[in-house]
This record gives structure tokens, C-alpha cells and sequence, in this order.
């Protein structure tokens, strides 16, 4: 009933474009983020389409939040529109993030366990484009939603594994390596991958709730 009401109310400001653009963004920005950790291409142009992709996106979330101001009828409670724009900013933001540790350090020993967890951040950001086009019937899409939101929190534990897996590695190849200081560096990128999955796994935790409150 609520999401046919919805349908006919008159409204400004296309939020699910822009949702969808912040995707998009996000999503080229984790590639080239694994393409970067793979070795793959040239390294600086990932580190700047990276830069680029996160200018984008906060171009975007601007729009979004003067459209939020200057909406009177918006698609979903004004406060769940900023929760889910800016969980989709974190994520980028720390992809942003892992790519300029890697640009001041001059990191280029990435180990295996990296490889496998921006893997699965594009299989994240991948389902998370996938999900965000279905908000605009979010009734009738709601339970496809919470199965996609499903995979991307079992994503997130996954990385925590491989974050878990990677740490222990690295401490043991310093210690065998007696090189403190590559292993402060190695965590920092470990870190900063592990923030991402934290941050999708928020944005899914958006957008199901949106599911749960228009079901």
C-alpha cells in the first residue's frame, strides 16, 4: 500500500540517479584499486582515477544533500537518505584512503591475502551497485534486497578472515625477516582494506533497513 501511495507522490530530485552514480563510482574505484594491488597497468593512473572516482562521489553526495534540503516529498524518511549516501561515501572515502597509504609509503610488496580481500571488495561494491536500483520499488524488490544485503555482511566476515589470515602471515615473515618497520607498513594497508569491508557492510546495513520499513 505504501510503496503505490509512494509512487504517485510528486516529487524533485531523482536520489535513486544519484544513489546509482555514487555506486558507479565507488565500484570503479575498488577495481582500480584491486588492479593497483595486482600490479596491473600503471600504478599512478590507478592511484588517480582512484582520486578522481572519491571526487565524484562527494560531488554526488552533495547534490543529494541539497536535494534532501530542498525536497518536501522525498522517496524515503530524509534522515535514511542521508545514512544510506553517506555509508556509500565512507566506502569510497576508505578505498580513497588504502590507495594513498599505498602512494606514501611507495608499497609495492603486496601479499596474497591483499590480493584476495580487494577481490572480494569488488564483489562487495559489485552487489552493492546491484542492490541500489532496486530501491526504486523497494515493496515489491525487498526481499531480493535482503538477500543481497545478506551476501554483502557475509562478504565483510570473510575479509575479516582473510585481514585476520594476512596479519598473522605478515608477522611471521617479519619476525623471519627481522623488519619491523615493513610490517607497521603492511598493517597500515591491512587496515585500511579492512575499513572498507566495515564500511559496505554499513551500507548494507542501510539498505536493508530501508527494506525492513517499506516491506
Amino acid at each position: 500500500m505504501f510503496g503505490w501511495f509512494q509512487r504517485l507522490l510528486p516529487q524533485s530530485g531523482d536520489f535513486f540517479v544519484m544513489f546509482e552514480r555514487h555506486a558507479a563510482a565507488c565500484t570503479a574505484a575498488a577495481e582500480a584499486l584491486a588492479q593497483l594491488i595486482r600490479g596491473e597497468g600503471d600504478r599512478e593512473a590507478h592511484i588517480t582515477a582512484i582520486r578522481d572516482r572519491e571526487h565524484e562521489a562527494d560531488d554526488i553526495i552533495r547534490e543529494v544533500l541539497g536535494e534532501v534540503r530542498r525536497t518536501f516529498l522525498t522517496p524515503f524518511d530524509r534522515g535514511a537518505i542521508i545514512g544510506l549516501i553517506g555509508s556509500m561515501d565512507d566506502t569510497i572515502d576508505e578505498v580513497q584512503a588504502c590507495a594513498s597509504a599505498i602512494e606514501l609509503y611507495q608499497f609495492t610488496a603486496f601479499e596474497p591475502e591483499m590480493e584476495r580481500m580487494a577481490a572480494e571488495i569488488c564483489t562487495a561494491v559489485r552487489l552493492m551497485e546491484q542492490a541500489l536500483p532496486l530501491l526504486r520499488d523497494i515493496t515489491r524488490n525487498g526481499r531480493q534486497l535482503h538477500e543481497l544485503t545478506a551476501r554483502l555482511v557475509t562478504l565483510e566476515g570473510q575479509v575479516d578472515g582473510i585481514h585476520t589470515e594476512g596479519l598473522k602471515a605478515n608477522f611471521s615473515r617479519a619476525k623471519a625477516d627481522g623488519d619491523p618497520l615493513m610490517f607497521i607498513v603492511k598493517r597500515e594497508v591491512y587496515k585500511h582494506l579492512e575499513k572498507i569491508a566495515d564500511a559496505f557492510e554499513d551500507v548494507a546495513n542501510q539498505i536493508d533497513g530501508l527494506a525492513v520499513d517499506h516491506a
